[in-house]
């Protein structure tokens, strides 16, 4: 399952902090003969409940008159289940936006439609590469992005006025810090937020029978890297996330690595203009390899119960929701990170920078083993870290669990 920060949505104030946009690109969809119905589930609420219902579906009407959109909201804790249920048994909406890690699931049970035939090379050329194949599932693509999200480094500028390219230009700013109170780096040592230096390091999750492939010789030099910055000056290292973002937030940690979701508590802490973001530095011990974060990408799905005129109609819906039209409305009222190239946020440097690291991204998996990754993922480095477990005692212990979890998965 995705971690919680993967489903965070940007209040009003960061929005206007974060976009600098002055509106959205004029519509370029045009009045169309098409006609019928659709049926959209979702279980968005707040801003994004607010800019589908208030500015999404009215554009769409506009530019697509004859073509009404039937949205329901289902509280997100029960939407799933209940497109099981009824897409099982032939019916449900006909199009459903739902998470990363719906994906897998949904399409092993064939619930939803491969796009493949629809997507052509063309259509997907205009998506950031990494969201696209974030999608995929067993080959096959069984959605449209919308948005993505990732971490990358946040840095206060007034302690680190420029980011550190490399860890090696990070250690020297940690040791210039020897001695005070202050962190050049305080790393939230749980898995997902430093997870794209271990796929730096050559770390895999899984081999091509999806059980686990963990321990690798990739995978120990990143539990070595990483209890290595537990002990070397000038940094800081604890798995709670508040003490981490409480400690930059009070401006005794010069950077931090999280994601969009932060922004708007760390503004308002030190300032808008006193905060950065930048890509995540590159591993200089594993010569100028570049760290490759977990990218989750929000998302449309189609069921696979419609097909002909009706799948037409809905993927022209998903290639449209997807599009600037759309998703302009997204970024600027909901705080979204596009997937679609056609929205620029070049000129708002902190989206830039997020966008930018989602291009050299790891997309979350999408299979259903990934789910008993997690927490022995996550004690692994709280072993090494706290020395209760070498690298490569932690590395195969936790290979061990997860793939005794997966048997155990399959076997129910």
């Amino acid at each position: 399952m995705f971690r919680k920060p993967l489903f965070r949505v940007f209040t009003g104030l960061m929005v206007a902090l974060m976009f600098g946009f002055g509106g959205i690109a004029s519509s370029s969809a045009q009045a169309t003969s098409a006609s019928g119905t659709l049926k959209l589930w979702h279980g968005w609420t707040g801003a994004e409940a607010d800019t589908l219902n208030n500015d999404i579906l009215p554009a769409w009407e506009a530019a697509y008159p004859n073509v009404k959109i039937n949205a329901l909201a289902v509280p997100f804790d029960q939407l799933k289940n209940k497109y099981q249920t009824e897409a099982a048994t032939g019916g449900g909406p006909d199009l459903l936006i739902g998470p990363l890690d719906w994906v897998g699931e949904l399409a092993a049970a064939e619930l939803i439609k491969p796009l493949d035939e629809m997507a052509t090379p063309d259509v997907l050329s205009v998506y950031i590469p990494s969201t696209v194949d974030a999608l995929k599932y067993d080959g096959k693509l069984y959605g449209m992005p919308e948005s993505l999200e990732t971490v990358a480094l946040y840095y206060n500028k007034k302690l680190m006025p420029t980011p550190p390219t490399t860890t090696a230009e990070l250690d020297t700013m940690a040791a210039s810090l020897a001695g005070t109170d202050q962190y050049a780096l305080a790393l939230y040592s749980d898995f997902y937020h430093p997870a794209g230096y271990l796929f730096g390091f050559g770390g895999t999750l899984f081999d091509a029978d999806n059980n686990s492939a963990l321990n690798s010789t990739g995978t120990v030099s990143y539990l070595k890297w990483i209890s290595g910055i537990a002990s070397k000056p000038g940094y800081y290292q604890q798995n709670d996330d508040a003490a981490i973002s409480s400690l930059f937030k009070e401006s005794k940690a010069a950077s931090v690595i999280n994601g969009p979701w932060a922004l708007g508590d760390y503004q308002a802490a030190l300032g808008a203009e006193n905060v950065g973001v930048a890509v995540l530095p590159k591993i200089s011990e594993a010569n100028d390899a570049s760290p490759k974060p977990f990218l989750g990408v929000k998302h449309i799905m189609m069921n696979s119960n419609i097909d002909g005129d009706q799948a037409t109609l809905a993927f022209t819906f998903m290639t449209w929701f997807t599009g600037p039209d759309s998703v302009g409305f997204l970024a600027t009222s909901a705080g979204h990170l596009p997937a679609h190239s056609g929205v620029d946020v070049s000129a708002n440097p902190i989206a830039a920078a997020f966008v930018e690291q989602a291009q050299n991204s790891t997309p979350l998996p999408t299979i259903p083993e990934m789910g008993q990754v997690w927490t022995p993922a996550g004690d692994m480095i709280t072993k090494v870290i706290s020395g209760d477990a070498t690298p490569e005692e932690a590395a195969a212990e936790a290979q061990d669990q997860i793939n005794e979890a997966i048997k155990q998965m399959r076997i129910s």
